[in-house]
């Protein structure tokens, strides 16, 4: 008669097939997109304080660690951050030491997920929970979660109330997704399918190491693999002895990306890179050996056995923050000898020039710390600009023309810089920005093509004065004085751009285009008083060329700080960027703006020609 219960035997005996892999992988898919979306809402949420904290860095080992460690807990993700710190080594944003607490600090941040997702192994060992706990089970009040989330996210416009909406929705995923994942793999856990005797594999060192390495590649996260693992202690096969090594292997794993991102970079970025496998590398190097010998001690001295303790998620999480914590306590202090052995790795060749690549497209990970980079480099470019304008004016008291030549030089530097920061702020805006992000990316749009033009005008003056060098001219006294009161003005409208540009000075971008027009009367003047002068027969036509084209750049010059001011005014007040109808609205019925006309008018006044 038993063969008539036979069906019934073999159809309690649970399957694991291709439908289970799929939901695996199905549930992996959303831990991975759940992360992606929760990562990179509270980038964007917190891009501004992550500007601020690293404005405050400092060459304290101690307090790069702990910037590494809460840039991590925020955005979820170590090799993120360590693909972050690339980028900043290779810019020249951060040195190769700094890196290293950094680097440090965000192997321990990444612990923060797996206590998290560790969350979602309540009373799944025990068969059930206690009504107390049930309450901090995910499933109890993820859903709460998702619903405030989407309607966050549907019922706001942007802005921190719809990143909040969008980190809530992506956390739910992720915990469905881990949810999947443990649901797939529980039929496992029958001895009858023999899924333990392969996890006994694992409890071979060398085996687990690789098998944590290369999980951890393949899917570039190890906030993920080691979610993997979690779901798999569902099926009761996994032992401390087996899940150790693994873990120790996810996190020399998770220095893949992070090395890969440094193809292209210059040396100390691909130093920071190796700094971040060395430190994985080694402490795997010392701590499992040590695991080891302890393990044997205590086998030797007692009947426990380690290898035979079965492991849950909170386990998983538990080791994998102690193993950071120890590799910490170990290497840290000797964080120096790390960065030496990164430089003897990545040799610096005879000859070979490491150049400083400002806008790495590594930092677009992190879109607001790009921003904050295109910004550092415009104002590098406004110094640039501003300084060489200042220089041009000089050479018409005294001409030099090495300084001629170093002008020219820094007007192909500028073209480059305007290249180099358009190209880099179109990629940035195709970025999803915040508000404030997204404005100070049209703002610099705007500016770079006014400073790039500044430049331009100052080789343009270069040419005047050899002009007048090569021609041996020289202008009349008065003719000179007037000049002189011309570039004062200009070079006061310049102090006012590069304070409202690199302060964001609003009272100094106000002031600029009443010193604007100031200037447009200054070469009416000037012109009529040559004009005068030569029916005097005190000045050439040729004089009057010149002059005409040394006013003319300076003009335009004034033109272009006048831009710079408006833009830093229109922005700073959250208007839509409309220059002429700003300057035009200033300019009617505005006190304050006369008033400043007014003493700037005073104070560069011109008289009448005196010449009889």
């Amino acid at each position: 008669m038993l063969h008539h219960f036979a069906p019934l035997l073999e159809s309690e005996i649970p399957t694991f097939d291709v439908y289970n892999i799929l939901a695996l992988l199905c549930g992996l898919a959303l831990f991975l997109f759940g992360m992606d979306i929760m990562g990179d809402s509270l980038k964007k949420s917190a891009g501004s304080s992550l500007k601020a904290i690293l404005a405050k860095m400092t060459t304290n080992p101690i307090s790069g660690f702990f910037l590494g460690l809460g840039v991590t807990a925020v955005i979820q993700s170590s090799s993120a951050t360590t693909v972050m710190v690339v980028g900043f080594v290779n810019s020249g944003t951060m040195t190769l030491l700094q890196a290293a607490g950094v680097i440090i600090g965000a192997n321990v941040g990444t612990a923060v997920t797996a206590w998290i997702t560790a969350l979602n192994g309540i009373g799944r060992m025990d068969g059930g929970t206690a009504e107390l706990l049930q309450i901090l089970k995910p499933d109890s009040w993820m859903p709460i979660l998702a619903v405030i989330g989407i309607c966050l996210v549907m019922f706001t416009k942007r802005g921190k109330k719809k990143d909040i909406g969008m980190i809530l929705l992506g956390f739910a995923v992720l915990m469905t997704g881990m949810s999947m994942m443990s649901d797939s793999v529980a039929p496992l856990a029958d001895e009858r399918l023999g899924f333990s005797s392969i996890l006994t594999m694992f409890e071979n060192p060398i085996l687990g190491v690789l098998a944590g390495l290369i999980l951890t590649a393949v899917v570039q996260s190890s906030s993920a693999s080691v979610g993997i693992l979690q779901s798999l202690t569902v099926t009761g096969a996994i032992t401390y002895g087996a899940a150790i090594p693994i873990v120790m292997g996810q996190n020399i794993g998770t220095c893949v990306t992070a090395v890969l991102s440094s193809i292209g970079a210059n040396k100390n970025g691909k130093r920071a890179a190796v700094l971040h496998l060395l430190f994985n590398v080694i402490g795997v190097i010392i701590v499992l050996p040590l695991y080891y010998l302890v393990t044997w001690l205590i086998e030797l001295g007692s009947s426990f056995v380690l290898n035979s303790v079965i492991i849950d998620m909170w386990g998983i999480a538990l080791v994998h923050t102690l193993f950071k914590l120890i590799l910490v306590a170990i290497l840290f202090p000797a964080y120096k000898l790390l960065v030496k052995l990164s430089m003897l790795i990545v040799k610096d060749k005879e000859g070979e020039a490491d150049t400083v690549k400002m806008l790495d497209e590594r930092l677009l990970e992190t879109p607001s710390i790009a921003v904050d980079s295109a910004s550092k480099a415009t104002l590098e470019m406004a110094s640039l600009s501003i300084s060489s304008l200042r220089d041009s004016l000089g050479l018409f008291k005294a001409y030099d023309a090495k300084l001629a030549d170093s002008i020219r030089d820094i007007e192909g530097k500028v073209d480059v810089y305007e290249d180099t920061i358009g190209s880099y702020l179109v990629k940035v805006s195709a970025c999803d920005l915040s508000e404030r992000d997204s404005a100070e990316v049209t703002k610099l749009l705007h500016i770079i093509g006014d400073l790039e033009r500044i430049s331009d005008h100052a080789v343009n003056i270069v040419e005047s004065a050899e002009e007048m060098n090569d021609k041996k001219l020289s202008f009349s006294e008065e003719a000179q004085r007037e000049l002189a009161t011309m570039c004062a003005a200009i070079d006061e409208i310049l102090v006012l751009a590069e304070a409202a540009l690199v302060n964001g000075d609003v009272g100094h971008a106000v002031d600029i285009e009443p010193l604007e027009q100031v200037v447009d009367d200054l070469r009416d003047r000037i012109k009529q008083n040559h004009i005068i002068r030569l029916q005097k027969s005190a000045c050439t036509i040729e004089h009057g060329f010149i002059l005409s084209d040394i006013l003319t750049n300076l003009e335009r010059v004034s033109d272009h700080c006048s831009n710079i001011g408006g833009c830093v005014i229109e922005i700073a007040s959250g208007q839509a960027l409309d220059l002429h109808h700003y300057i035009e609205a200033l300019k009617q019925g505005n006190a304050a703006y006369d008033e400043k006309y007014a003493y700037f008018k005073d104070k560069y006044a011109i008289a009448p020609s005196e010449v009889k």
